[in-house]
């Protein structure tokens, strides 16, 4: 299984952001789970592919080529795919991954766990998507997803497509036993 983790590029203020991005890895490494990730360096996304490497898990980084330039690319991985931009970067770790999660991060965290999930609701995909709601780091998004719903703009059936977990033997079971819905979007 290779899991796409999305996250901040910044480690956060609170510790337990970067503390439990580690954890997840260490817990992704030692499963056999590979990661699939921006290939950067720096912030949780760093944290999370080197805790992976030392559990002795196999990493695939996909990053843009500004962003290589940059000298924020991860130099340790199994593999670095160097694309032309971020449509790239996104599609070519859709094409890897089995799943896709977010941890915590800003904007292009939540743009690219949107994006997988929006893909699934469409039928794009038939992969899980989830929420590692470190510290309920989730929680207020989670309410604006049932206010969608309470609107009428969202089916249950597309907020049970994404799996909440808050430890990461929660977030690999939900993975594994995830049904994507049977119809796709109306």
């Amino acid at each position: 299984m290779k899991i796409a983790v999305y996250c901040g590029s910044r480690s956060g203020t609170d510790p337990q952001y970067a503390q439990k991005a580690r954890e997840l890895g260490e817990f992704l490494g030692a499963q056999g789970v590979d990661l699939v990730f921006g290939g950067g360096h720096v912030g949780l996304m760093g944290i999370v592919a080197d805790s992976v490497i030392e559990s002795g898990g196999r990493v695939y980084g996909v990053i843009p080529e500004h962003l290589r330039d940059r000298e924020l690319a991860h130099s340790g991985l199994t593999e670095l795919f160097v694309v032309r931009d971020m449509h790239e970067r996104k599609a070519k770790m859709a094409e890897l991954a089995d799943g896709f999660v977010a941890l915590p991060g800003g904007i292009g965290t939540l743009e690219e766990i949107f994006e997988a999930w929006t893909w699934g609701q469409l039928g794009f995909h038939r992969k899980p998507c989830g929420l590692y709601n470190v510290g309920g780091f989730y929680d207020p998004l989670l309410a604006m997803v049932q206010s969608m719903k309470t609107a009428g703009f969202l089916k249950q059936e597309y907020i049970d497509m994404l799996v909440v977990a808050d430890t990461p033997d929660q977030l690999l079971a939900g993975f594994r036993q995830y049904q994507p819905p049977h119809e796709k979007w109306t």
